[in-house]
């Protein structure tokens, strides 16, 4: 399979983003399927956040937390250290896990087929793993769908130079509304298909998430990648930056991000 990189990489932005991730917020259409003493595994599971609360719901069934950057996993492993959690995590790869067939009974990825050059590939790898009557189950936005209010056309701007990086890294940023298509691709049959939002509208959660795109915009990976390839200045990513910050300040600022979802039923 194709090496993969990802647009986002791991600025502390971006973390402080993962990081405010749970179960609640972004596996809700999941969590009534569990039940303790189920097995999980979570691929691309970032710092653990979202890992370590599918391990509370289940336990005392076993989970694995699985994610291709070492860094990132020794976070995940220092969070559920923090919080008393007994939950496995190691470095693997999405398309070829070190896993025997039927291990486990759900097989979880929030936010990563997006990232992924073959996400029929990598979803096929996920229903290897899970045990027959299990469940796959898949999380991903929709960049060409966020909505927000009021319009700031630098806003339309820093949408087409993320679309633009990660289209370049051979993903798909527009994965919520192909998640569907990608599974049935895979001959998975037993498909319902959901979508969800989050929705930045409070001065706080405003402001929060405008910090984490600012900086993102200006400061990471993302910003790295947008100035070798040509497609923006320094002063242009400062200046979305700024914008961002001015959205988040406006007393109407509204924010909504689109999220397909699938579970699988094997």
């Amino acid at each position: 399979m194709p090496e993969e990189k990802y647009t986002h990489g791991h600025h502390e932005s971006v973390l402080r983003s993962h990081r405010w991730r749970t179960a609640a917020n972004s596996a809700g259409y999941l969590v009534p399927h569990l039940r303790p003493g189920m097995s999980v595994l979570d691929v691309g599971c970032g710092p653990g956040t979202i890992t370590i609360e599918l391990a509370a719901i289940v336990a005392p069934g076993s989970t694995l937390g699985v994610d291709a950057s070492s860094d990132v996993v020794a976070a995940a492993r220092s969070a559920a250290a923090d919080a008393g959690c007994t939950v496995d995590f190691r470095v693997d790869d999405a398309y070829a896990l070190a896993v025997p067939d039927a291990s486990f009974d759900v097989v979880h990825a929030h936010q990563v087929l997006q990232h992924l050059a073959d996400p029929v590939a990598a979803l096929r790898e996920w229903a290897r793993v899970a045990k027959p009557g299990g469940l796959v189950a898949a999380r991903d936005a929709d960049y060409d769908a966020f909505l927000w209010y009021p319009e700031v056309p630098l806003l339309d701007r820093w949408l087409h130079l993320y679309r633009t990086a990660a289209r370049s890294n051979r993903g798909e940023p527009d994965a919520g509304r192909r998640l569907l298509a990608w599974a049935r691709a895979a001959d998975l049959t037993a498909v319902s298909p959901t979508a969800t939002v989050w929705c930045f509208a409070t001065p706080a959660d405003r402001t929060w998430w405008a910090e984490t795109w600012a900086e993102r915009i200006s400061r990471s990976a993302l910003a790295d990648q947008l100035l070798a390839d040509g497609h923006a200045s320094a002063d242009e990513l400062e200046a979305i930056a700024a914008a961002w910050r001015s959205w988040a300040a406006h007393p109407d600022g509204w924010f909504v991000v689109p999220h397909g979802e699938i579970l699988v039923r094997r």
